[in-house]
């Protein structure tokens, strides 16, 4: 089983829960779909409503995600034979922890895969990734395909998000193979630009050597950095030591 997942958030902050939750699992030739908006009694922060246009009203009356059907689905194909794919899935596997799901199959993260196999595009959220490989060529003909209906085809909603999911998958198998992907999807990445800050577009590695302590700096106070970030700045700074 392959469980295309992805999740929205009341916002990013460590207390905050699951509000919604859109699953597409494929199998042979079955393919089922799943939307909710639940409700974990956190209330939604206007920023995140910003993103994910999903309102505190809106989820007033839901249920919590333990009695949904995506919860149901889930436990439901909690074995090794079945796989959850999702962009950065360590933030949707945390936030399912986080909810009392732990995860016992495999993990395939969309987001490392493509920074692996395609390192020369400039950003690698989703919705860039959506127009820089062209995946919304696509994405009318596979909504058909998973019954979904045309108009929940919008960024930030789960169901569509999970969607552009399974296109990205459907991309880099086309360099790797599933198993391959898996792999990749634990290895760091090697990073060579900054895409955010005073430094975004420039090589870390030319700002290991003449501002060292900023990147120093990062890798102490900075508690959420990215860990292939992490990652890559240690490697400079450090180029002979084994990580």
């Amino acid at each position: 089983m392959l469980i295309f997942l992805d999740l929205e958030t009341t916002g990013l902050e460590s207390s905050d829960k699951i509000c919604s939750i859109g699953i597409i699992g494929v199998k042979d030739n079955e393919i089922i779909s799943i939307y909710e908006l639940v409700n974990e009694g956190k209330k939604i922060s206007s920023k995140a409503s910003s993103i994910n246009h999903i309102t505190n009203e809106m989820i007033k009356a839901k249920l919590p995600l333990k009695e949904s059907m995506a919860w149901k689905f889930l436990q439901e194909h909690n074995n090794e034979d079945a796989t959850i794919i999702a962009h950065n899935v360590n933030f949707d596997i945390k936030m399912l922890l986080g909810a009392g799901f732990i995860w016992h199959g495999k993990i395939i993260d969309t987001l490392r895969g493509t920074k692996h196999l395609i390192p020369e595009c400039e950003q690698f959220s989703l919705q860039f990734l959506r127009y820089e490989l062209k995946l919304y060529q696509n994405e009318k003909k596979e909504a058909e395909v998973c019954s979904l209906k045309e108009s929940s085809l919008s960024a930030h909603n789960a169901l569509s998000d999970a969607l552009c999911v399974k296109l990205l998958y459907d991309c880099l198998r086309e360099m790797k193979s599933h198993e391959e992907l898996i792999a990749l999807s634990f290895k760091n990445v090697l990073l060579e630009k900054f895409d955010f800050g005073k430094y975004s577009g420039r090589y870390i590695e030319e700002i290991s050597m003449f501002d060292r302590g900023y990147l120093e700096w990062m890798v102490i106070n900075i508690p959420d950095l990215d860990e292939d970030l992490k990652y890559s700045i240690n490697r400079y700074l450090n180029p002979k030591s084994n990580f």
